[in-house]
Parts: C-alpha cells; sequence; structure tokens
C-alpha cells in the first residue's frame, strides 16, 4: 500500500523539514512540512488527522491561548472565533473547549485539517510537549506505514478459513472471560457483584515518564500519593517529561525511540488498576473495537503461572492456558509479528525477570525450549525467541527499578483517577447525582480518603465504607470517617453488617478474624500476597460465604476447579487485618518481632501496617469493631503509645543532615510519622512528642494537600511552635488553607518559594490578626503576591504587636503595593524592627511615601531595599529616608540603578548619623 506520492517526493520531504524540537522552525520548514502533507490524498489526510484527534485535543487544552494565537497568525481562525473558544475555555473548561475547537477546524475543509497540522509543527520549537513532539514526528517518518497500520487495526487480517475459526473461537473465549468486573463481595447473598465492563469502567490515565525509574520502593506503593503528585505534574504543564497514553496507543509509535515498540512494560502500585486496563484491553481487542493488527493474544498471570513448576515451554504454557487452539497451535505461530503476549503482575513472579543487555545465554530460541518462565518471558522481550512478536507486561513500580533502562521499547505508567475520573466513579457506584455528590464532598474536604481515591481499588474501599452514611435516608451519622484507620473499620463493620445472617456469635466471628489476621501477618512478613489452599488450611480457614467478603477467589482458567488461590480484595486489606491480629491475639514474641521488621525497613513496606496499628490504638476509632469482636486487647494499646512515645523526636522533626537527597529523605519519614501520629489521634501524644521548642523543617520536600492536613493537625494539638520551616514545598493556596488555622501559633514561620498568589494573603493576614498570634518572623520570599492583596496585609500588620521580622523578597508588589503596607509603618507602636522588599520593582516614586511612612516609626532598623529600580532622580528624598528614620541602623540599596558617584554620597552619610551602615 502507498499513501499517494512518490518516495523521491517522500525523501525531498523530510530533507527540507526540520527534524529536531530544539532547532528553530523556519517558515520553510513550514511550508515543506504542509507539502508533505498534501501529498496524501484527501480521504488519508482525514483518516491520519481523525487517528490523532486525541492527541489533537490533549496539547490544545494544555495551552489553548498558545494555540489559539498560533492559529490565528496563519489565519487558520478568526479573532472573533478564537474568542469564542477562549470563552469556552472560561465558562466550561479547557477539554471541551479543545474538543470543540479541534471538531470545527477538521470538518472544515482539507485546508483547515492543514492549517492545523502546521500549527503543531511551528509550536515544536518552543513547546517540548511529548504528544504534540510524538505526533508530528509520526506522521513524518511514519506516515505511509500509519495508513496501512490503522487499517489494519480496524479489519484485520485476512486469514485462512482454519485459522479464522479457531481465531473465532478464541475471541469468543477471552471476550467472555473479560466482558464482567467483578467486585469483591459486600452483599451476603452474592460472592460479589459483577457488572458490564462498558458500563463500569473508568479510564485510568497513564503517562510515560522519562524518570520512570526514580520510583522507587521509599514511599508505600498502596498509599503513595501519586495521584495528587501526577495531578499536580499533569495541571502544572510539565510536559517535557510526561506524554500521556491511552491503552489503545501503548504500541503506537514512540517518539524517543523513534520507533513502534515490541515491548511495553504498564507499571502502577497496588490497586491502581493494571488487572483491570488489560481486561479493558483484552475485551476491546476481542470485541474488534482496536489492535486487530495482532491476530491472537495470549494473556498470561504470573500468580497462575508460579503453581506451573520451576519449568516449562511456551507451547506449553499457550497449551495449558488456551487448550482448544492445540491443533492450530503450529500454524498460529509461525507469524509472530501477528502475535502479543500479555503477562499481568511481573510483581506476583516468584521469580526476577532477567533483562540486562548483555545477557543472552540461557534463553529460548524454539517454542518447545523448556525453561523456568521467567527465562520464556525474557526471550520473548528479547526477540530470541519468537522474533517480532509483541509482549505486553504489568507490574508494581518496585520491579521497574531492578530493571535497565532502555531494555523494553516504552515503560508507561499509571497514575490513576484524577478529578474527573473520582467524580465518575462515585456517580457510577452511587447511582444517584445527589447521594454521589454529597459523598465526595464530604471525602474532598477530608482530603486525607481523597487522595486515597486516585486509586481504583481505594475509591471502591471508599465508597463501600461510605454508603450506609450517604445512602441511609435516617442521615448522616453523628461520625464520619476522618483517618485511613477509621475508614477501613467501616468498611469491614460494613462487610460484618452485610454478612449478619452468616455470622456466628461474636467469640466465633472474633476466632475467624484472627486466623485471618495471622494468615494476613505471615503473608506481610514473608512478602507472600497470593495463597493456595494448604495456607488457608493451615492457618484454621475453612472456605465459607463470609471470608469472600475479604478474600477473593482466583480460579485457573482452562484447568481443573481445584487449582484455586487466594488473595486478600487489596493489598492494605490485608495489611489492615495484620495489625488487627495484634489487638484481638497479641502474642508477645509475635509483636515484637514485627515492630523490629517495621522500625527497620527502609522499603515502606510497613507503612501502612504501622499506621493501621497505631490508628486502631485509639479507643473511639475501634469501638465500631468492639460491637462485633468484644474488647481489643489493652496490652497492644499501651506497647503502640509507648512505642510512639520512645522515638527522638528533637531529631526526627529537624532532620536536615546528610546533604540535600538525604535530607530530604529524612523530612519524609518525619511526615510518615506525622501520619502515625494522625491515625492515633492522640493529643496529649503529639504534644509530648512535639514541644514548644521545637523547630520543624520540611524545606525543599514535596508536600500535598493531605501532608498539609496531617501537619494542621500536629499545629492544632500544641499550643506553640518555635519554628516552622515550609520553604519550597509547593503548597501552594490549597495547602496554606489547610495549615491556615494553626499559623498563629508558630514563633518563626518561612513560607518561601511556594507559588502562593493574592487568595494565600487571606490565611496570613486571619495568622496576623489572631487575638494569640506567636508570630515574630515572617518569611514569604519568592512567591507571586501583587499589589491588591498588600492592603489586607497593611491592615493586619497595623494591629498586630508580635512581628518583628518580615521578609517579602521576590514577589510583584511594586509601588502600589508597597503604599498599601506602609500605613501600618506610619503607626508609632508598629514593632517591626526589620523590613526586607528585595526585588519587587520599586521605583523612584516610593522613595516620597517610603520616607514619610518611616519618620515616626521607632521600631524598624534594618529596611533591605536590594535588587529595585531606584536611580539617581531620587536622591533628595533617599537622604531624608536615611536621616529621618529615627530607628534605622542599617540601610540595604545594592543592584539598584545608581550611578556609582551616587552611590559613594550616599555612602558619605554613614558619617552623618552615628552607627548607621548603608551597603551597596
Amino acid at each position: 500500500m502507498t499513501t499517494g506520492f512518490s518516495e523521491g517526493r517522500h525523501s525531498w520531504g523530510l530533507s527540507k523539514m526540520s527534524m529536531d524540537s530544539r532547532d528553530l522552525v523556519t517558515e520553510a520548514d513550514v511550508e515543506a512540512f504542509a507539502q508533505h502533507l498534501r501529498n496524501f490524498s484527501s480521504g488519508q489526510l482525514r483518516r491520519l488527522s481523525e487517528h490523532f484527534c486525541p492527541e489533537f485535543i490533549y496539547v490544545v487544552e494544555n495551552d489553548i491561548p498558545m494555540v489559539l494565537q498560533e492559529l490565528i497568525s496563519r489565519r487558520v481562525i478568526t479573532h472573533q472565533q478564537a474568542q469564542t473558544y477562549a470563552e469556552l475555555e472560561k465558562c466550561q473548561d479547557a477539554t471541551k473547549a479543545a474538543e470543540t475547537l479541534v471538531k470545527d477546524i477538521l470538518a472544515e475543509s482539507q485546508d483547515a485539517a492543514v492549517g492545523l497540522w502546521e500549527c503543531f509543527y511551528a509550536l515544536r520549537s518552543r513547546w517540548s510537549h511529548p504528544n504534540l513532539q510524538g505526533m508530528v514526528e509520526e506522521i513524518i517518518l511514519n506516515g505511509d506505514a500509519l495508513l496501512e497500520e490503522i487499517l489494519l487495526n480496524g479489519s484485520g487480517y485476512n486469514l485462512d478459513l482454519e485459522v479464522k475459526a479457531c481465531q473465532d473461537g478464541h475471541k469468543h473465549i477471552l471476550q467472555e472471560q473479560t466482558q464482567t468486573l467483578k467486585e469483591s463481595g459486600s452483599r451476603a447473598e452474592s460472592e460479589g457483584q459483577s457488572f458490564p465492563i462498558l458500563s463500569r469502567y473508568v479510564e485510568i490515565k497513564m503517562i510515560s515518564d522519562v524518570h520512570f525509574r526514580k520510583q522507587s520502593a521509599e514511599e508505600h506503593e498502596a498509599l503513595a500519593a501519586a495521584g495528587e503528585l501526577n495531578e499536580y505534574r499533569l495541571r502544572h504543564k510539565t510536559q517535557a517529561e510526561l506524554e500521556r497514553i491511552t491503552p489503545d496507543r501503548l504500541f503506537r509509535w514512540c517518539f524517543r525511540s523513534r520507533r513502534s515498540p515490541r515491548s511495553v512494560m504498564v507499571s502502577g502500585v497496588a490497586g491502581v488498576g493494571k488487572t483491570t486496563l488489560v481486561q479493558k484491553f483484552v475485551f476491546d481487542w476481542a470485541t474488534g473495537r482496536h489492535y486487530q493488527k495482532f491476530a491472537f493474544v495470549f494473556l498470561f498471570e504470573f500468580r497462575d503461572l508460579n503453581a506451573l513448576g520451576p519449568t516449562a515451554s511456551l507451547e506449553q504454557l499457550i497449551q495449558r492456558e488456551y487448550p482448544r487452539l492445540n491443533d492450530s497451535l503450529p500454524r498460529i505461530l509461525q507469524e509472530p509479528e501477528k502475535l502479543l503476549f500479555i503477562f499481568d503482575g511481573l510483581d506476583e513472579s516468584n521469580r526476577d525477570l532477567e533483562l540486562s543487555r548483555d545477557r543472552s545465554q540461557d534463553l529460548c530460541t524454539q517454542v518447545g525450549d523448556v525453561k523456568p518462565v521467567s527465562v520464556i518471558v525474557a526471550s520473548l522481550v528479547k526477540q530470541t525467541l519468537l522474533k517480532g512478536c509483541s509482549v505486553l507486561l504489568t507490574s508494581r513500580p518496585n520491579k521497574l527499578v531492578r530493571l535497565e533502562s532502555g531494555v523494553l521499547h516504552r515503560v508507561a505508567s499509571i497514575v490513576g483517577f484524577l478529578s474527573k475520573e473520582r467524580e465518575r466513579y462515585f456517580r457510577i457506584f452511587f447511582g444517584d447525582e445527589v447521594v454521589a455528590k454529597r459523598a465526595l464532598a464530604y471525602v474532598r474536604d477530608s482530603q486525607v480518603l481523597y487522595t486515597l481515591c486516585y486509586n481504583p481499588s481505594y475509591c471502591w474501599i471508599t465508597c463501600t465504607a461510605l454508603q450506609p452514611c450517604f445512602a441511609s435516608k435516617t442521615g448522616l451519622p453523628q461520625s464520619l470517617p476522618k483517618t485511613v484507620t477509621q475508614l477501613f473499620v467501616s468498611y469491614i463493620k460494613h462487610m460484618l453488617t452485610n454478612h449478619s445472617r452468616q455470622l456466628p456469635g461474636p467469640p466465633e466471628v472474633r476466632e475467624m478474624l484472627i486466623k485471618l489476621g495471622w494468615l494476613a501477618d505471615y503473608g506481610l512478613n514473608n512478602h507472600i500476597f497470593v495463597f493456595g489452599q494448604n495456607y488457608l488450611e493451615t492457618f484454621g480457614l475453612d472456605r465459607s460465604p463470609f471470608l469472600t467478603a475479604f478474600l477473593v477467589e482466583n480460579i485457573q482458567a482452562g484447568i481443573s476447579v481445584s487449582s484455586v488461590t487466594y488473595s486478600f480484595v487489596h493489598l492494605t486489606v490485608q495489611e489492615f487485618f495484620a495489625a488487627l491480629v495484634h489487638y484481638l491475639d497479641f502474642k508477645e514474641k509475635n509483636f515484637e518481632d514485627v515492630m523490629v521488621v517495621a522500625q527497620t525497613n527502609r522499603g515502606g513496606e510497613y507503612e501502612i501496617f504501622s499506621r493501621f496499628l497505631c490508628g486502631l490504638s485509639h479507643p473511639a476509632t475501634r469501638a465500631p469493631l468492639e460491637e462485633y469482636l468484644r474488647k481489643f486487647s489493652p496490652v497492644t494499646t499501651n506497647r503502640v503509645i509507648e512505642w510512639l512515645s520512645k522515638m527522638d523526636w528533637e531529631i526526627l522533626i529537624s532532620m536536615a543532615t546528610g546533604g540535600r537527597k538525604k535530607g530530604t529523605e529524612n523530612k519524609r519519614k518525619a511526615m510518615n510519622v506525622f501520619h502515625l501520629l494522625f491515625e492515633a489521634h492522640n493529643t496529649q501524644l503529639v504534644r509530648s512528642a512535639v514541644e514548644e521548642t521545637s523547630r520543624v523543617d520540611f524545606s525543599e520536600l514535596f508536600l500535598l494537600p493531605v501532608d498539609c492536613i496531617i501537619l494542621a493537625y500536629i499545629l492544632g494539638c500544641c499550643k506553640q511552635i518555635a519554628s516552622l520551616n515550609l520553604d519550597s514545598c509547593l503548597i501552594q493556596v490549597e495547602g496554606l488553607q489547610r495549615l491556615g488555622p494553626q499559623l498563629h501559633k508558630i514563633g518563626k514561620l518561612s513560607l518561601c518559594n511556594n507559588d502562593l498568589k493574592d487568595a494565600a494573603m487571606k490565611d496570613i493576614v486571619c495568622a496576623l490578626k489572631h487575638s494569640d498570634c506567636k508570630l515574630e518572623r515572617l518569611s514569604l520570599a519568592k512567591n507571586a503576591f501583587t499589589e491588591p492583596c498588600c492592603e489586607d496585609l497593611g491592615s493586619a500588620l497595623l494591629g498586630n504587636q508580635t512581628l518583628l521580622k518580615l521578609d517579602l523578597t521576590k514577589n510583584k508588589l511594586q509601588d502600589g503595593g508597597l503604599s498599601g503596607l506602609l500605613k501600618a509603618f506610619s503607626d508609632p507602636w508598629c514593632k517591626i524592627r526589620e523590613l526586607v522588599i528585595r526585588e519587587n520593582s520599586l521605583t523612584d516614586a516610593s522613595c516620597g511615601s517610603l520616607c514619610s511612612a518611616l519618620a515616626g516609626n521607632n521600631s524598624l532598623q534594618l529596611l533591605n531595599l536590594n535588587g529595585n529600580f531606584f536611580t539617581d532622580e531620587c536622591y533628595e528624598e533617599m537622604c531624608d529616608l536615611i536621616l529621618r528614620s529615627p530607628a534605622i541602623k542599617e540601610i540595604r540599596l545594592s543592584l539598584n540603578q545608581f550611578s556609582p558617584e551616587m552611590e559613594e554620597r550616599l555612602k558619605q552619610l554613614e558619617k552623618v548619623r552615628e552607627g548607621l551602615k548603608i551597603d551597596f
């Protein structure tokens, strides 16, 4: 198949075009690119543009103003049309505006479509968006092959009758296996609920990140705030690193390697949706929705492959999993380029995957070679076996750290649910728009629970736990869960309530959960998350409908029913039971052993277990479960509180030593310990740990809104804190709002370099106006405060009697903003001794007002005006300022626009007033 132009003209076009996005794109480059596009027929260009439509929309929505400006300059749209799209973004959202813009242009004409492509090509030199770079490069370098692939993905291959019949049967089986999504048992009358996948599936966001190998196990996967972190990264346009990928794009052109990948890894934390994504991927293939270029797709799960024994061959794997293909298998395997192998759950494999570039010995070359499963998978990935086939792997991030960079052609990370996906999930789960909005509003306000919901599994647990609260017609209960432990207590109670008909008496229920807890504990300590029937027997657990509330049966497809494994509905449910069992069945040695491991473990695997252990120490938190399980062990409670009390808090909360990286790691540890205190909800314990003289330093640690909630709780338990350093934490307005009610308790508060804007000043003003304000030193340097917020700040300073130093370096106050501040400094009761207003674009116009305001000020001793725009013209007023300000001992004027002569004249004023220092 050809694209409608000769190879010679194709080569000519490429030679004329700039291919490096860092090069300056000339109009000649743009014209050569346009000519390249016009070599396609109108139908071909339309097909290509429709194919790239999702990329068009995603790119446009990330910076609509820039795209509109470029489209206007190229006369693709008018100023009036651009205004319409800009209004649409303002009134609705960027996605809707982008969708409308792209749809309108593509529907207009071929010239308009070419104009849109020209716009994208021209933007490459000043916008390093991976999706933008990728689609432009793909249509240049792979246009003709792409057209063929588009047709192939739509209609598939012309197979002979026998193989086609085999394929149809295979698709039918996979469709039946993947057409429903099952949720774990939440009803007494069933072992879970099943829903059509098309009605229940919520799109899961994926990105390809050039720094994927930096994802380590330092933070616990299950509750790592990946959702909030990636939402921030995506929303704040760090597209130089992030490429958004949809499932039907996984094997599409990769602009970084400039090839269509054969091996793809999808990474994501536990419960984020890797297996669900694979299920939807296979369902879409089986129903003809995408990737028909693969004649056959073979899906395997590592947790099932572990049961095969030490070795097998690829041929045996397929025959075991798909016995109906046995007769035709030799013919099917003759064309590897038409095959896709999917291996789900690499992290559950009992052997590591060796993919080093220099390690090719012992790999398979024939489908009958008998090797360990990990070697078979490595052979497929490295193309020594069935060269030309494609492989899709899924894994938790901890396995990625061990893989050599570049071995896999593409690595995508699932970021889970962003805000819109969470909203949709709540609507689907509750089925009532009003109830869903109330539940989501509560979760969002909590923030601790909202952060969990980036993970689809946590979304389900959260909704399940809150369902009786918000779906009830009797009104909300007096207390809703606020901590993660309280949420899981509500979830477990809900499950027990729904299985009440099957429950024996409290002693029997307690005994059953003790057995389940020791199974969970054993698995956690030995890194076992999938249990065979022998484990259940060892721990005395019998199969019962009640157990399906917490354990999932995994039945191996295509083999006898006796091959069944079990896993907890989620890793964190296992961790909860592992913590719970120590309160139900305290054993001295077991408790001591697990605490030693939890304290010395650096991988973060015990972080959430520790939070649950601390959370259950609070009587009110565990009370709902005690209704079913009777009293918890007071010994465990005392041991946990004793453990928290013995921590060296002063060292922990001021951890900044050991270099920048080490310091940041220590600060994250300190924040994790604050999470433990939040779960314990023990005010007296917090007060004994964080004393009034404490100096808390989290500078340069990325703090999410949930971290700010935790920090606000800690501050709320204290009467006073000596110092809190949150420089370069990117807390922004939302984070500061969470901290706001507690800021007045801090003696020295530093909020430098947090991108705080005028809206954040409200919380700072409230702190300064508080009747019990303790603030003495306040640094707001390197933010984005402007003139409008200065009036309120000046008013707050006017009534404040505690603040001694104020630093506003590198904001955008300008002369008007300074004027709003100065009313406070003209008050004789003003206590501020140091005022730093460096680099705020102040001009000569400010000099007179400064002089007037400070003439009667008896407190201000240091005034720092470095880096502004004062000139020789303000010499007289500057002299008055220096000589008439009675308390001034030092004034700094360097990096202004004074001439050397004027600097010398001003410097002479030091002789006029004894003790005065003027710095340039």
